[in-house]
């Protein structure tokens, strides 16, 4: 979680001008308005800590970009520095996150936002307070409730993506021809997903059936009584994540999901993976009975999984053509009745096994030697159980949008509680990959700029295609969240886009942090010496090109064909873009006071100028290596500090055997001389006799 941190921090600034910038597409500035309440009135209407901007010389800008920098540096700090995984230190990082959540606008609006927030509160929870690492024994009875929460969540996440697919009714999800279109079509592709474009048609349908058995049915395997059968969901899931990280840019949220996968392991296959086993002890006759009657249960699962994707897909080899043949052998309205069936029976598993997981802390609590610790056990207990419920029940407001008849019958208090918290981001729905788009070509917003109205100049974006030469890109865990949201904008008229016009205005204007995030490298944009005077936004249709086109590595990723204008032809004071600008309200309304030039805005404007010109994979990636540096270094000279003391330890040991040798020899010498004396004194007193 620290490293996602630093990935999702380090991100965003390098960002954060062009988005929410005094000179951004949205200035984060409209969505705070200082009205003279009191703070704790305004963190009610808006819980973010930008509202101490002012009290410390910044405006809502550098306020953003002194979260960012703080959150980067904290979770770098605990990525390289052990006590620094607090729980305090996490509650920090969830703080500031949110308040960046809380003015991000459709910037931020992302699923793994929210699934980072939600995720970030649960690590609140499972941290250890390293205020009591004196007694760390006693502070660890409770870890098994907080982790059933990580679990319950990736359940959630897992089961709602595979379930929306097939309730959203897409043709390409019911047909399973998604992945068809999925690697061309999706925001960013990386070159692997060209290749994977390329697969046999029955392969992306089996494929898809794949990823409806690991979604649909494999998540009930995580809350499992065997073990086992949790260590292979853990496997199978974070197979998938990835395949999608090979396939496709999305940005730290398949390394998160992979975090929550975590949480279907113990420590015990920790161990195995490291190389610490353990050895195999003699058991008797009743565990080698219940050992089998596990195995064959655990054999029976996955038989049952395997016959259920077989019929209900119906799945068969063709051994002529060598393929597999599949197809949806249900109806809607029956997955549907389905869905109705298993929704609750899931939300009882999940009580169920959450009880137990309590049940067994209290018991683990109840075995604390000492009264004092005893109490203090039971106390912690108590406390996080008690959230643990909370939280759970909580969260089955959102679970249950899955279907309509199961969230209706959630009890009213549970809906109140949840719109107290909702703000906060502490549970959320989920659904990714819901309806494949692009199924006629992928849609793709290019904007172009002219001086004179007739000869008109591409505007290459880094990261979303737009050249039909350029390989696609690979800049996860970084994610350009302007390339994205043309991604979506392409889905629709601009309409539906309002920030698309305050883009337009900030490229006629040649605003410096919009055309950084176009380009970074100034020599690559086309109006780099003078903003153009006309602009305008075309629709076209793009396909990855056939591998068998222009060789096995192509020379050309893309080919593309015109499909409608997208925005209309525009200038600086046009009537229309002024129109668009006040319907919107993205009209400038006088430049903001200048910040005194005090240590802080100094400080963070310095830093901005060092990190403008640098590509933000370039800087996430650095920090990156930098903290597994550092890790590595320390595990090295940890290693020779107790190599060199083990030596110590067996210079001693053979020092002291060699002293007890010697004393042995010593005490052995004395006898034998003992014994000799005694011999002559028994000679002598004969022989007088």
């Amino acid at each position: 979680m620290s490293v996602i941190y630093m990935f999702a921090f380090a991100s965003l600034y390098a960002q954060i001008p062009g988005l929410y910038g005094n000179d951004g597409i949205l200035p984060a500035r409209r969505m705070l308005r200082y009205t003279g309440k009191p703070l704790l009135e305004q963190l009610q209407d808006s819980p973010t800590l930008l509202w101490l901007g002012p009290q410390l010389g910044l405006d809502t800008q550098q306020g953003m970009e002194l979260i960012c920098l703080l959150g980067t540096l904290i979770a770098f700090g605990a990525m390289v520095w052990e006590p620094l995984r607090d729980a305090l230190i996490f509650l920090f990082l969830w703080v500031l996150y949110l308040s960046l959540y809380q003015v991000g606008q459709v910037f931020l609006y992302f699923q793994w936002d929210s699934l980072l927030l939600e995720t970030g509160f649960l690590t609140v929870l499972v941290a250890p307070f390293n205020l009591f690492k004196w007694k760390s024994t006693v502070s660890k009875r409770h870890d098994g409730i907080t982790f059933w929460l990580i679990r319950w969540l990736f359940f959630r996440l897992m089961f709602a993506s595979g379930v929306v697919k097939l309730t959203s009714r897409c043709p390409a999800w019911w047909g399973l021809t998604a992945l068809t279109y999925h690697y061309e079509t999706q925001c960013i592709p990386t070159p692997v997903s060209w290749f994977a474009h390329q697969l046999p048609v029955w392969f992306q349908k089996l494929s898809v059936v794949g990823t409806y058995a690991i979604e649909i049915a494999v998540p009930f395997m995580f809350f499992a009584p065997i073990r086992s059968m949790r260590i292979v969901s853990f496997y199978l899931q974070a197979l998938l994540q990835v395949l999608i990280i090979l396939t496709g840019n999305y940005n730290f949220f398949n390394l998160l999901t992979i975090v929550l996968s975590l949480s279907l392991l113990d420590d015990e296959h920790v161990y195995f993976f490291l190389g610490h086993r353990k050895q195999n002890k003699s058991q008797s006759w009743t565990q080698t009975l219940i050992k089998w009657g596990t195995a064959l249960a655990e054999l029976a699962s996955y038989f049952l999984i395997v016959y259920w994707t077989v019929v209900y897909f119906e799945l068969e080899i063709n051994w002529e053509k060598k393929s597999i043949s599949s197809k949806t052998a249900f109806t809607y309205h029956e997955f549907n009745q389905w869905l109705k069936t298993v929704t609750i029976p899931s939300i009882w598993i999940g009580v169920l096994s959450l009880t137990w997981e309590i049940i067994t802390a209290m018991f683990k609590c109840a075995s604390v030697r000492g009264f004092f610790w005893k109490l203090w056990a039971t106390i912690q207990w108590a406390i996080f159980a008690t959230a643990a419920a909370c939280m759970f029940a909580v969260s089955l407001v959102p679970y249950t949008y899955i279907e309509n008849d199961s969230n209706s019958k959630i009890w009213p208090g549970v809906r109140t509680m949840y719109d107290s918290v909702d703000r906060f981001q502490l549970v959320n729905s989920y659904g990714l990959f819901r309806r494949m788009t692009g199924v006629g070509g992928r849609p793709e917003v290019v904007v172009e700029g002219s001086y004179d109205k007739e000869t008109w100049t591409e505007i290459e974006f880094m990261y979303k295609p737009g050249n039909v030469s350029a390989a696609p890109p690979v800049v996860a865990p970084h994610q350009p969240r302007l390339d994205w949201q043309m991604w979506f904008a392409a889905l629709g008229p601009h309409a539906q886009s309002p920030w698309f016009t305050g883009l337009v205005q900030r490229l006629l204007q040649g605003k410096k942090d919009v055309i950084d995030l176009v380009q970074v490298d100034e020599s690559q944009y086309p109006f780099r010496s003078h903003p153009p005077t006309f602009i305008r936004a075309r629709l076209y249709k793009y396909w990855f090109t056939k591998v068998n086109e222009d060789g096995p590595v192509p020379q050309k990723w893309w080919r593309r064909q015109f499909s409608e204008e997208f925005y209309p032809t525009v200038f600086l004071g046009d009537p229309s873009l002024v129109s668009l600008l006040n319907h919107f309200g993205l009209k400038d309304k006088g430049q903001p006071k200048r910040n005194a030039d005090t240590f802080l805005p100094v400080t963070l404007r310095a830093v901005r100028e060092y990190a403008r010109p640098l590509p933000a994979p370039l800087i996430l990636w650095s920090l990156f290596f930098t903290g597994a540096a550092i890790c590595l270094l320390k595990v090295l000279f940890s290693g020779s500090r107790s190599s060199s003391s083990s030596k110590n330890k067996e210079k001693e040991a053979v020092a002291a055997v060699e002293k007890n040798d010697q004393a042995v020899k010593k005490e052995e010498k004395e006898k034998t001389k003992r014994t000799e004396n005694s011999a002559d004194s028994d000679k002598y007193a004969k022989k007088r006799k």
